[in-house]
């Protein structure tokens, strides 16, 4: 049995998320305002766009 750690405190995810959703119009799409910002943070584009469906 495997144990999950979450790496990122509930506080990150929100701010990451808030800050796709208010800075995709700067980039050509919101897959490019996941790319960048997860890069910015640290975790996959794929965690990210995670967090950012369930948020929505």
């Amino acid at each position: 049995m495997s144990k999950t750690t979450n790496k990122f405190s509930p506080e990150v995810r929100e701010r990451a998320v808030r800050m796709v959703l208010d800075n995709e119009g700067q980039h050509g799409s919101r897959w490019q305002a996941i790319t960048s910002i997860a890069a910015k943070i640290g975790c996959s584009a794929n965690t990210l766009n995670d967090w950012v469906k369930k948020a929505e």
